[in-house]
């Protein structure tokens, strides 16, 4: 997997920004739509969300808990979880349509190539002041850096697959992705933690 040099490079915690996910500085991009996570939060959620093994049955598990969010939400999405190339999960709720799968490959790709998830990746071209569409030099048929596709890490590895949502605006996305897994793993540590 090749890793973008500038997606690397350390980033000053904003002192501002607490240490747990979805907050937001007050900035917007061009359009005055959405908000962006600051980028700290999301180097952060990479470097917590990780996995000690990951098999089918997680896959299974985590899909079901993101199908689960969703319904309860009424959002109509597409979930999609892969172990290397291999799908080990795909369902799509009632409103999505073929684009949805076009979006998921094409986000994956990007967290293929850059070892990070889509959102941390567009987030990195917003902050350069530019767009990963005008400045990657990636086609834009094949890549998506929108927000949805997160790395599925495991520790002392790095990454071995992906998580994706598609179907709501990429914030929205990225924080449903990251919500499931932060339940999941919880879940897995209350698990451990019982058995122990």
């Amino acid at each position: 997997m090749r890793h973008d040099p500038d997606l690397l490079m350390d980033v000053r915690h904003d002192e501002r920004c607490a240490r747990r996910f979805f907050l937001c500085l007050d900035r917007s991009d061009d359009r005055g739509k959405e908000r962006y996570a600051v980028m700290p939060e999301l180097r952060e959620q990479e470097e917590r969300l990780q996995f000690d093994r990951f098999d089918h049955d997680d896959a299974w598990a985590l899909g079901a808990r993101l199908v689960g969010l969703a319904r309860e939400r009424g959002h109509a999405v597409t979930v999609d979880i892969r172990l290397g190339d291999h799908q080990l999960f795909h369902y799509a709720l009632p409103g999505t349509s073929a684009d949805n799968d076009d979006w998921i490959e094409r986000k994956i790709h990007v967290v293929r190539r850059f070892g990070h998830s889509s959102y941390l990746v567009g987030q990195t071209y917003r902050d350069r002041g530019t767009t990963f569409e005008e400045q990657s030099h990636l086609d834009v048929a094949l890549y998506a850096a929108h927000g949805g596709c997160f790395p599925i890490i495991l520790r002392g590895t790095g990454p071995v697959g992906t998580v994706t949502v598609s179907g709501l605006p990429q914030l929205d996305d990225h924080r449903l992705v990251v919500e499931a897994l932060e339940l999941f793993l919880d879940s897995k540590s209350s698990e451990k933690g019982a058995v122990s």
